[in-house]
């Protein structure tokens, strides 16, 4: 595809969202099923809900658009998932395994924040109100969750510290 104008790369950013999106809706069972701190178990089964409506709001997006948004593969998020897993068959002491599945999801929190603070500098560029509205809404939760997730880092890895 040849990207002549912003709307092209728009749309190539949003393709590539729906993929994260999609690829985090199969990952985030499997570290809820990983995760041993009861909060941390929750907070993923938690965003893996938020995580739907996200995909759901991209698709509204795609459809305002015109445009189907599947199809695309987010190589970035693919990576990192990848690492998660990785790090999932590790042979970890409990709250340190917690620990790495923190950092693991971290990572793509920020990757998926500064994906969403792209497309919406776009968005507004482009006159894209409403896809304006629904991108500010899963901004607001990828930050809270990272939030989440920083919060419940200082205990586990504090506890992950002293574990040895």
């Amino acid at each position: 595809m040849k990207f002549s104008t912003l709307r092209d790369l728009y749309l190539e950013q949003l393709k590539d969202l729906h993929s994260a999106e999609r690829q985090l809706i199969k990952a985030l069972p499997k570290m809820a099923k990983k995760a041993t701190d009861p909060t941390l178990k929750a907070g993923f089964t938690e965003h893996l809900e938020q995580t739907k409506g996200q995909l759901d709001r991209l698709n509204r997006i795609g459809e305002a658009l015109g445009k189907k948004l599947s199809g695309h593969t987010c190589a970035a998020t693919k990576g990192l998932v990848e690492e998660g897993s990785e790090w999932m068959e590790e042979d970890a002491e409990p709250v340190v395994m917690d620990a790495g599945l923190i950092a693991a999801a971290q990572r793509i929190e920020h990757y998926e924040i500064a994906g969403y603070g792209c497309v919406r500098s776009y968005a507004v560029l482009l006159g894209e109100k409403d896809a304006v509205m629904l991108i500010d809404e899963t901004l607001a939760e990828e930050k809270d969750a990272d939030k989440k997730l920083t919060v419940a880092a200082k205990s586990i890895n504090a506890k992950a510290n002293v574990a040895a």
